[in-house]
């Protein structure tokens, strides 16, 4: 953190995620509010995994190609355009047809994962430019930390936003906050290095940063494993009709209901930011995703509002684990000229997969029921760690401290 241009990261970070997360929960909360059909809800996370896997790839040749800073800053003004377009929207959200309301809104956040596409493998590849690599370790388990901290106040600030000041006045919130996010990425330098071959054509560019990662049994299985894990136990995309039908908590309790699992994942970020998973890792990245589905399990069961809670807290405590190993294992093996693309990569794996389990998580919701399609989706993760730990020895098998040595093995 004393690096200066690593805090600037972290504040954009930090003030952008917030922005992000209250965005999501007043989305969330609106749409469900004028429809009552939870498949609304998975509809929110498919409109925008749609455009940001199918670009992912190409974001990422481009961050090996391009200015990083640049496609950042580009990004971030596309989905600052995108919220105030729904900001707009929402004035008028009563006095227009329903569906009208929903398909428009469906539209910006297409949009918005048009740059999301672009965003993710620009600004993971950034960070491995500003800290030098026998940091590497550390700062993703800072990263995350700052990361999941943004993300315990923006659900709580926008469940009270919600409550207090209503729909309009909080996604202004919003817009502002992506604005100042914005303003701290542009203090930061922007930073020379080495391109990859211009020799390559781009669908050859695209096939080397792929190759890389599947040629690699400990990265493709970390990566597949949390995928797949967020892709069943997308309980949080389920959140609003938790509250409103099951808990019956209104607005403020889903806002800490959406908080508590980045409370659990600061809380182990913090941790490991001063001990990291570095020895016996794989078998502490089983153990975590499989304890992370068993919370989702009880979590589904719970009609206690505390118990959820905590099975929430510990959800996400236990996926921290995950993100830090994951996180270390991508910046230690990569080398920098193809760090965008192999972030593409994993964006396409991890981060879309969010998307995808809560439409999952819709869909299952409407043929089997809320709680039921939870129950379902926290099992299945349970049976994709056993799966994992037969088939990939070498994960199981991993020890990071190693591969600080010995990186190219």
């Amino acid at each position: 953190m004393r690096i200066k241009e690593f805090l600037f990261f972290q504040i954009t970070r930090f003030v952008g995620t917030i922005a992000i997360q209250m965005n999501n929960i007043i989305m969330g909360w609106q749409l469900y509010l004028l429809t009552k059909d939870p498949l609304v809800l998975g509809m929110i996370g498919i409109a925008e995994a749609i455009p940001a896997i199918s670009l992912s790839l190409y974001g990422g040749y481009l961050a090996d190609k391009k200015n990083r800073k640049t496609i950042s800053i580009l990004s971030y003004c596309c989905i600052i355009a995108m919220y105030t377009g729904i900001w707009v929207l929402s004035w008028y959200m009563y006095d227009l047809p329903k569906n009208t309301v929903t398909y428009t809104m469906y539209t910006f956040i297409f949009i918005s994962g048009i740059a999301r596409g672009f965003l993710n493998p620009s600004i993971i590849a950034l960070r491995t430019q500003i800290v030098p690599r026998h940091l590497y370790a550390n700062a993703a388990a800072w990263s995350s930390t700052v990361w999941q901290i943004a993300s315990i106040v923006g659900p709580i600030v926008g469940g009270i936003a919600l409550a207090n000041i209503g729909i309009k006045d909080s996604y202004l919130i919003v817009i502002i906050l992506m604005i100042v996010a914005v303003s701290c990425l542009s203090l930061i330098k922007t930073k020379p290095f080495e391109p990859s071959s211009s020799s390559l054509s781009i669908r050859d560019n695209l096939k080397e940063g792929l190759r890389f990662v599947l040629k690699n049994q400990i990265f493709i299985s970390a990566i597949s494993l949390d995928m797949f894990a967020v892709l069943f136990g997308g309980a949080v995309a389920m959140l609003p009709a938790f509250a409103d039908t099951v808990l019956m908590v209104g607005e403020k309790g889903l806002g800490i209901l959406r908080a508590a699992p980045a409370i659990g994942a600061s809380v182990m970020a913090i941790f490991m930011a001063f001990y990291p998973p570095n020895h016996n890792s794989g078998k502490k990245l089983l153990y975590s995703v499989a304890g992370f589905g068993v919370s989702i399990v009880v979590f589904a069961l719970s009609k206690n509002f505390y118990l959820s809670v905590f099975m929430l807290f510990l959800s996400g405590a236990f996926d921290s684990v995950s993100v830090v190993i994951r996180s270390t294992i991508l910046q230690i093996l990569t080398p920098t000229n193809l760090m965008g693309r192999v972030s593409a990569v994993n964006t396409m794996f991890i981060g879309s997969s969010n998307e995808i389990g809560a439409f999952e998580s819709g869909v299952a919701a409407r043929l089997l029921g809320l709680v039921q399609s939870v129950v379902f989706g926290g099992s299945m993760t349970i049976l994709i760690v056993i799966a994992t730990a037969f088939y990939a020895p070498n994960l199981r098998k991993l020890q990071i401290k190693d591969l600080q040595t010995s990186p190219n093995e």
